[in-house]
């Protein structure tokens, strides 16, 4: 089916749970996770994983409607504004957001007793490589997210990226993040 696929990520996610109290990286995180579940479930996301550090969700397109490009971009825009990204004291988690847009196998994968409700395919490699290349405030968009949401963010350059494991360069644009 087609879907829309968004990954945020913690820059630094590493470097900060080695320095810091694991109390104090728990409290991060269950506060980065109380914002995606809002962020992402009231633009009617499906909220694939949260792990650790990171959060993957699907935009369905029979359940999001015609809108579920502008709820992408809404998506992202909102996980940023709520870790603190354009906030004039600057962020409290620095997030990184990739997305794609494709065709992809939805469904239950695994067998036996352990199940997992996910997406696979194309797009979600992408849609997670996009996401490794984005700075923390950037939103990493595909060529085709972008088509359908330039208005939202003109003049932005398009870019190729050569992304881990794709035989060819990606097109892209990258979305600096201002509030």
């Amino acid at each position: 089916m087609e879907i829309g696929i968004l990954f945020a990520d913690v820059r630094g996610y590493t470097s900060m749970a080695e320095s810091r109290p694991l109390e104090e990286v728990a409290r991060l995180l269950n506060r980065f996770h109380a914002v995606a579940t809002d962020v992402l479930c009231k633009r009617d996301a499906i909220i694939d994983k949260l792990v650790g550090d990171e959060v993957m969700a699907l935009f369905l397109t029979g359940f999001t409607g015609p809108g579920c490009f502008d709820k992408m971009a809404s998506s992202a825009e909102g996980l940023l504004r709520g870790v603190g990204h354009g906030s004039s004291e600057g962020p409290w988690l620095p997030l990184g957001i990739g997305m794609d847009f494709g065709l992809a196998f939805v469904g239950n994968v695994g067998s036996g007793e352990v199940k997992d409700f996910t997406a696979l395919g194309d797009v979600v490699n992408t849609a997670a490589r996009l996401q490794a290349e984005a700075k923390a405030g950037q939103v990493v968009m595909s060529e085709r997210v972008y088509q359908e949401v330039a208005d939202r963010y003109p003049e932005v350059p398009r870019v190729e990226l050569q992304l881990k494991g794709k035989s060819e360069p990606v097109a892209a644009r990258v979305v600096e993040f201002a509030g």
